[in-house]
């Protein structure tokens, strides 16, 4: 396999482009964000380059000094707390200086840099402790630590935690490409000196051999294990800030991992993997954690609290990189699409697969329909419907989709019950000791293994209970009317299904009721960026959308084309357009030769960063985003043949076109009941059902009974949502950090 060309960066280029703070006497407490920052004209400036300096932790922070050149003859006092750290200061440039501050007390500190000429700079430093939490709220209880069950890139156990934060020391560890085997071995040497004889060896843009040896540190942060991997020879100096690893390009991507389905109460026991041969061999480095990955952790915000938070050890082990792709598939294009708009400047740029726009709308709105169908067509009212004509009521692919879905439910339900089918099964657990612990109607205070009841922080709770608030709606929606309109469903299957879908209590069960969303859950879902907006951060980030077709999978998948479709569709009416906004379908997701379609969406993405970090305009990030999207880079599908010929074509959700063709979008219930393609509706507004809404006639006692069953009125979907709320900006906290804290 031929090897990709490494870039080697000095490291001036690394820190040359810097955010410098105004020349106050404090940082000014913002919520704006930016992916690059641009130059500061401040005579003196300081930056906190790893964090923002009011979410340092673990009492640690790299922070930047920038003196101009007129006054660098002047004598520089720089104090924290009183104490002179002066002598710490690292030289970058002639005008850049950097330290790396440590065993800062919890709470505020003061740094504070001063000229002999009199001009003062001074920087307000928060720390809290490493374990966390700094914006999610309280740490959620019970929580298992799993470090000895994690298993390290040596194959040997991590080891078990020493407190109840789940703290582990730090370790170092090497593996190395075997280019005989191609895997990641142990790097041993022989006998303490001899290395390894099958050492695989990369190149940089000169030609010189890099030693394919990954150094893979492995800690604890924010109660989650993380990873940080980078080229890295042992012979060699140890990296830091100041001293960078000849292999690394000086460029990160975090990784992410998928799932959701049981992920609350566990710290984990992987993450999303950083031994990526492909990306590694560019010269990335890797990083990644426990509780980005889905499966482990099904809370967007506890997500993006732990990237800020692992980043920042990153920046402070190795150095400010360049710039941050965010990447992974499922559930990890919750977490990079989401972290983009409310946290903007922690990924610079994003490439994610199968993708949703987040999970409390996208997934949830369509898990739950997917399980009332799937009650109403099996048990309410078997052998009324089809299966076609259930699956055009699902608006599904393939019918197998709603027992499918049906069963993804199972994250909404906190109950487990031995004999129920599977399609309405709940209360999942990873973790054995949870097992007893779980809540029934025997143990009123046990813990709900519910998205909602994870995210309690967020939706608060019901007075006098511990059961989490909800966002979930299903007042007015008339389920199947497209397929009613089309003429594929009688008058009287789409009243008697209305009239006995139902709807779920708190713990799931059917109830003959239609359920109402918590008004104070979806407000807050929307103002904080559970629900996507697409407005914020996300406005200004590259976006790469690549696709493996699933909708047509036998046995269904949830993984549906429509959800990237649904976050294009917010991007354009949040912003007016979706040129940061690539989608490729159908492509051969790798790194190699025969299957290099992900490599080049990585090498796309990488001039399409560079062209953006390089560009001095006065021009707004967006529009350098959308200046500088290389040309080559386009939506396009790829036929299904061995010449794998390529279509460059705009990817939309409908209409006559050849990726259409090979790759059909189908809708959700929700859908096919009217909602918008955007699919971002919590609770609709609600308006007396008019004649005007069918294609079909009824008779005057049909159309009575219709309005009896909407004795509340239809959902009139143009109206938005009913709660009136919007997004309220970028870094937003929800505790203990009191900086923007929404709540």
């Amino acid at each position: 396999m031929s090897r990709p060309r490494l870039f080697k960066l000095p490291l001036f280029a690394i820190t040359v482009l810097v955010l410098l703070t105004a020349c106050s006497t404090e940082e000014t407490v913002t919520t704006a964000g930016t992916n690059f920052a641009d130059a500061s004209d401040a005579q003196l400036s300081l930056r906190a380059i790893s964090t923002k300096p009011w979410l340092v932790t673990g009492g640690d922070v790299l922070i930047e000094l920038r003196i101009t050149e007129n006054l660098s003859a002047q004598t520089l006092s720089l104090k924290l707390n009183d104490l002179d750290v002066s002598t710490q200061l690292v030289r970058v440039s002639s005008q850049l200086q950097q330290i790396l501050l440590s065993d800062l007390p919890l709470g505020d500190s003061v740094l504070r840099a001063e000229l002999s000429g009199g001009l003062a700079q001074q920087l307000r430093l928060t720390n809290y402790p490493i374990s966390g939490p700094i914006i999610s709220g309280e740490h959620e209880t019970p929580f298992f630590c799993q470090a000895s069950d994690f298993i390290t890139v040596t194959g040997a156990p991590l080891g078990p935690s020493t407190n109840s934060s789940c703290y582990v020391p730090t370790q170092v560890d090497y593996v190395y490409w075997a280019a005989d085997e191609e895997i990641f071995k142990p790097y041993v040497l022989a006998f303490d000196r001899l290395p390894p004889t099958d050492v695989a060896q990369v190149f940089d843009e000169s030609g010189d051999s890099i030693p394919f040896i990954v150094r893979v540190e492995t800690g604890v942060v924010n109660r989650a294990i993380y990873e940080i991997a980078i080229l890295h020879d042992p012979a060699e100096p140890a990296p830091t800030p100041w001293v960078t690893s000849a292999g690394w390009n000086g460029k990160l991507v975090y990784t992410h991992g998928g799932g959701c389905r049981s992920g609350w109460y566990q710290q984990g026991t992987s993450t999303g993997g950083v031994l990526r041969e492909g990306l590694l061999a560019r010269g990335y480095a890797l990083v990644s954690s426990s509780l980005n990955v889905f499966g482990q952790n099904c809370n967007d915000l506890l997500a993006s609290e732990t990237h800020i938070m692992v980043k920042e050890r990153f920046i402070e082990h190795y150095g400010e990189p360049v710039y941050t792709i965010a990447t992974g598939v499922s559930g990890g294009s919750y977490q990079s699409h989401q972290t983009a708009d409310n946290y903007p400047g922690v990924f610079d740029g994003i490439i994610v697969g199968l993708s949703f726009p987040d999970v409390t709308s996208a997934t949830i709105f369509t898990l739950a329909d997917a399980r009332l169908l799937h009650h109403y067509f099996n048990d309410v009212a078997p052998d009324t419907f089809s299966e076609e004509e259930q699956r055009l009521v699902s608006g599904f692919g393939v019918w197998d989709s709603i027992a499918n879905l049906a069963r993804g439910a199972a994250r909404l339900d906190p109950i487990f019950e031995p004999s129920a089918e599977l399609e309405q099964q709940g209360g999942e657990v990873s973790v054995t000791a949870l097992e007893a612990l779980r809540y029934d109607s025997t143990n009123q205070n046990g813990v709900r293994a519910t998205v909602y009841d994870h995210t309690a922080n967020v939706y608060g709770m019901v007075p006098g209970t511990r059961i989490a608030l909800r966002p979930l709606d299903n007042v007015g929606v008339q389920y199947g009317l497209a397929a009613l309109n089309d003429g594929s469903i009688t008058v009287r299957q789409f009243l008697d299904l209305n009239r006995d879908i139902g709807g779920f209590d708190r713990d799931l069960n059917h109830v003959p009721e239609r359920h109402q969303a918590d008004i104070e859950a979806a407000r807050s879902a929307i103002e904080s960026g559970r629900i996507l907006d697409g407005g914020a951060g996300l406005a200004a980030t590259p976006v790469i959308d690549y696709r493996s077709y699933m909708d047509a999978r036998e046995g269904g998948d949830i993984h549906m084309i429509v959800h990237q479709y649904s976050t294009r569709q917010r991007l354009m009416e949040a912003n007016g357009h979706a040129d940061n906004h690539v989608m490729q379908v159908g492509g051969r997701w790798g790194y190699t030769e025969a299957e290099p379609d992900l490599g080049n969406l990585f090498s796309e993405m990488d001039r399409w960063l560079m062209g953006i970090k390089g560009d001095f305009s006065d021009s707004e990030l967006a529009a350098k985003v959308k200046n500088h999207k290389p040309s080559t880079l386009d939506d396009a599908c790829w036929q299904n043949d061995d010449d794998r010929s390529k279509i460059d074509e705009l990817q939309t959700y409908s209409g006559v076109s050849d990726c259409n063709n090979l790759y059909p979008a189908y809708s959700t219930p929700r859908q096919v009941a009217g909602s918008p393609l955007a699919n971002d509706i919590v609770a609709c507004e609600l308006r007396p059902p008019g004649r005007f809404d069918y294609a079909v006639q009824f008779s005057e006692q049909e159309f009575a009974e219709l309005r009896e069953i909407f004795s509340a009125g239809v959902c009139d979907w143009s109206q938005g949502d009913r709660s009136g709320a919007s997004h309220q900006g970028v870094w937003k906290s929800f505790g203990p950090s009191p900086i923007n804290q929404l709540y």
